[in-house]
């Protein structure tokens, strides 16, 4: 989803803008980020790490 064409009921202006608080809230809610502000690629890549990792200590446990 895009704010770019939504306007803002408080100020009247467009979203995109945030030229009030409510703006910027509506901002951050629509451009929100994975966990903890990561984004879900970085998320992915650390998943995949800790699986090779993992891995690695299972197959030289051996």
């Amino acid at each position: 989803m895009s704010c770019e064409h939504l306007i803002c009921a408080a100020c009247a202006g467009p979203v995109v803008e945030g030229r009030c608080p409510v703006c910027r809230e509506g901002r951050a809610k629509v451009h929100h980020h994975g966990f903890m502000g990561l984004s879900p690629l970085v998320i992915a890549l650390i998943v995949l790490l800790v699986v090779a990792l993992v891995a690695l200590t299972h197959v030289s446990g051996y």
